[in-house]
């Protein structure tokens, strides 16, 4: 077989160069991305495996037994009865006139709630309390407080389909709503919550943000 001349084998040579360099680099990306590959199913798993973060059972828990308090008071239980009559008065007896839910919670037919309840607190001693949103929960999402146990409401305040499909951030947000502001602004002669609203965030934020762990039933 004759062989190639010197020219002619100088003339290879870039063809050689182009084709091994192909194929290094074609080794080279099956290798990254085999890489890549594994590092990510490595990664995947690390975070599955991880322990989630900031969540504290028992710490959760202790701030929801403060939370439960507050909840329970008249000015937060009262908007939050077992039936469609709402509460009234430190003792919690049903509200005279018997103003019923409606639909939407802000009274049925000409009884409306606003009707009483004005914008602002009305002065005077035991004179009905003001809020521009003044109403209780629908009637297609009652959220009831009224004989929950502290198991029944965590497990209730936390659920999106019982508490108005409300994430954690919201739930976060909602101890800051004006309606409930205004459980510490009741009017002349009621009692305020057993915390202040400061103390109540306070645990509140706790409670979510350690887990939101319901106490044991």
């Amino acid at each position: 077989m004759k062989q190639p001349t010197e020219s002619q084998s100088y003339s290879f040579r870039p063809i050689r160069t182009i084709v091994a360099a192909g194929i290094m680099l074609t080794i080279t990306a099956i290798m990254a991305s085999t890489f890549g590959t594994t590092h990510k199913r490595i990664e995947k798993r690390a975070k599955t495996n991880a322990a989630p973060i900031n969540r504290d059972s028992v710490e959760s828990v202790k701030a929801f037994a403060s939370v439960y308090k507050v909840l329970m008071s008249p000015r937060c239980m009262n908007c939050h009865p077992s039936g469609d009559v709402p509460l009234q008065g430190d003792d919690s007896h049903l509200h005279t006139m018997g103003p019923k839910r409606g639909v939407e919670g802000k009274g049925l037919y000409a009884m409306k709630c606003a009707n009483c309840h004005q914008p602002t607190n009305t002065p005077g001693v035991h004179t009905p309390p003001g809020n521009p949103n003044w109403h209780l929960p629908p009637a297609t999402m009652k959220m009831v407080f009224q004989g929950r146990t502290p198991h029944q409401l965590a497990k209730q305040l936390i659920d999106p389909k019982q508490n108005g499909n409300k994430t954690k951030e919201q739930l976060l947000e909602h101890a800051h709503d004006g309606l409930v502001l205004g459980g510490w602004n009741p009017g002349e002669g009621r009692t305020l919550p057993p915390l202040s609203h400061a103390e109540f965030t306070k645990a509140w934020t706790t409670w979510i943000k350690k887990g939101a762990y319901a106490p044991k039933p």
